[in-house]
């Protein structure tokens, strides 16, 4: 608990808030804005700046709900982090299903894409 405090600035029951709000409902929200920038073949960065503006929106949930600070860079910082790596994780995990399916000529059968042409593989 101690090295939570540290890092945001919550209440007393701010960790299962920051849990509900941040990781819960702010991640799930952005895994599935990183699969839809993925889906629409749009590039990476457009998942990040996507992540920022969840992030204002999480800070606003804090902030209106629970009465928390609402312009804290640090807890804002902090909820960026979960948002960007959750998009991340929503964004590859499509992108490498597109690309299986698109380019399945160049798999071996295998998850993960070959490099090497199918006329060499025998050698």
């Amino acid at each position: 608990m101690g090295f939570f405090h540290s890092v945001y600035t919550a209440g007393p029951s701010g960790l299962w808030i920051f849990l509900l709000v941040s990781v819960f409902m702010g991640a799930s929200t952005a895994y599935v804005s990183g699969r839809a920038i993925a889906e629409t073949w749009r590039p990476f960065w457009h998942g990040l700046v996507y992540a920022l503006i969840i992030g204002l929106a999480v800070r606003f949930i804090h902030f209106a709900l629970f009465e928390e600070v609402l312009l804290s860079v640090r807890n804002y910082v902090m909820d960026c982090l979960f948002l960007v790596a959750a998009g991340s994780i929503g964004y590859i995990r499509t992108r490498q299903q597109q690309m299986r399916h698109q380019y399945a000529f160049l798999t071996d059968g295998s998850r993960n894409l070959n490099t090497k042409s199918r006329e060499h593989q025998g050698q």
